[in-house]
This record gives C-alpha cells, sequence and structure tokens, in this order.
C-alpha cells in the first residue's frame, strides 16, 4: 500500500492508496512525525511513501521515512509519468506538478487544463501528447480579501460566504462582489481562452474552494462532457508519481 503526504501552505494531507484504489484521507493543520507514526500504525501495509511539501516542512518526518520504507520526496529529478516542458523545474510548485499528472491520469492523451483554487489559484496544462507546458498562478480569493485589507486603511476583512449579487449595496458587499465576480470573471476568461487554442479542452477544478467553481459551472460528475471536479486530484497525482517509480 501506499502513503501519500501533501503539505500545503494552508493545510497538510494525506491519503493512503491500494494500487490505484483510494482508501482513506485525513487533513491536519501542522503536521508531525507522531502524525506520520499514527498514520502507519493504522496502516500497517504501508510499504511506499511519498511527501511533496510548499512549505519548509519538519525535516525529522523525511529522516524517518528513510529509514523505514521506501521513500520520495518530490522534486525536479523525481521521474514522472509525463513529460515536463517546464522551462524554470527547480522553481515549480510540487502540487502544481502532482495536479498535472493527476489530471492526465482522468484524461490520458487529451488536452487538459487542471485549476486547483486554493490558497493561489493554479492553472496547469497538459497536452494531449501528454506534455506538461505550464499554466498560471493568481491570487485565491482569501488573499483578494486579505489583500485589500492590509493594502488600504479603512476596507475590512472578509472572509468567503455565499453571494451572487453583481451590485454590492455597502462596503462589505462591494468586496464581496468584486472578489467573487472578479475570480469568476478571471477563471471563465482563461478557460475560453485555452479552448480557442485547445477546443477539445478538458478542465478538472480541484483545490478548497473547488465547492465555490462547481456551483458556478454546474458541475455534475461525468454528465458534463468537459468540466470536472476532483477533491483528491493532487494526491491521485501523487500516488500515480509514487507507482510510477516503484515500478
Amino acid at each position: 500500500m501506499n502513503l501519500v503526504i501533501d503539505i500545503g501552505n494552508t493545510l497538510a494531507k494525506t491519503a493512503v492508496f491500494s494500487g490505484n484504489e483510494f482508501s482513506s484521507f485525513s487533513s491536519f493543520e501542522k503536521f508531525s512525525v507522531e502524525h506520520l507514526k499514527g498514520l502507519l500504525t493504522k496502516n500497517p501495509s504501508v510499504k511506499n511513501v511519498i511527501l511533496s511539501s510548499v512549505t519548509n516542512h519538519d525535516r525529522d518526518i523525511s529522516e524517518f521515512l528513510k529509514s523505514s520504507c521506501f521513500y520520495i520526496e518530490l522534486s525536479e529529478t523525481t521521474k514522472i509519468p509525463i513529460e515536463n516542458l517546464y522551462r524554470s523545474k527547480e522553481s515549480l510548485g510540487k502540487d502544481r506538478l502532482a495536479c498535472a499528472v493527476g489530471a492526465q491520469l482522468l484524461f490520458p492523451n487529451q488536452d487538459v487544463l487542471a485549476i486547483d483554487a486554493g490558497t493561489c489559484v493554479k492553472y496547469d496544462f497538459v497536452n494531449s501528447r501528454n506534455q506538461y507546458l505550464g499554466g498560471g498562478i493568481s491570487p485565491g480569493i482569501d488573499m483578494r480579501f486579505k489583500a485589500l485589507h492590509q493594502f488600504t486603511d479603512q476596507l475590512p476583512l472578509l472572509k468567503y460566504q455565499a453571494f451572487d449579487k453583481l451590485i454590492g449595496e455597502t462596503t462589505d458587499e462591494s468586496i464581496l462582489s468584486g472578489v467573487l465576480n472578479g475570480v469568476e470573471e478571471e477563471v471563465r476568461g482563461v478557460i475560453e481562452r485555452y479552448k480557442c487554442q485547445y477546443p477539445e479542452l478538458k478542465v478538472v477544478f480541484t483545490g478548497g474552494f473547488m465547492k465555490f467553481f462547481e456551483r458556478i459551472f454546474n458541475i455534475s460528475g461525468k454528465e458534463n462532457s468537459s468540466i470536472f471536479a476532483d477533491s483528491f486530484l493532487v494526491l491521485k497525482g501523487l500516488n500515480v508519481i509514487l507507482n510510477y517509480n516503484v515500478k
């Protein structure tokens, strides 16, 4: 069995896989060696582990894993099942690469755009030749609220809430309108620009704000012909990378 660990800017997420089959999921605000030992105790059949981190995580975690199982820490030198054509591989976020691999798993030999809506909104594109080309990064929803508050003297700090109006009738509503309608129009526009170049494009949403975009794009599973959602896309991509290196 495989243990997959994704340490992000906001949460650490873990999943256990049997082959390609998803078994269990956990999330932690901070991930430690004690959490890791607990997961391995609950899942004694785990033999292979991959860790992806976009933060300076506790190095004791890596040292413990090196001594106890087949272990990979995802980096620009890790072998992956798609061709990476990104020009600055050393600065490519590990979660972005895993997200791209996860998207290619769902749509092999097709043009696919993965949109990870979390701390940032990250766009990652794999073409029909299974080549990762890159994408884009923009501020996430919470980051936009924080920026409006931090870089002005008067605007309050708001948090995400459901809001479906165009015209804000108070300052709070105006902020909600600007942030939520703004990010919606950004994502719609980016998708349309990709579709102009790649008419058969598939789109997969993931990340903490995935539900926001699910509602906007009326995503209803595989009945939708071009836009999908998968909460575990990054974890699935990491598992594919781990299996590829084990084999």
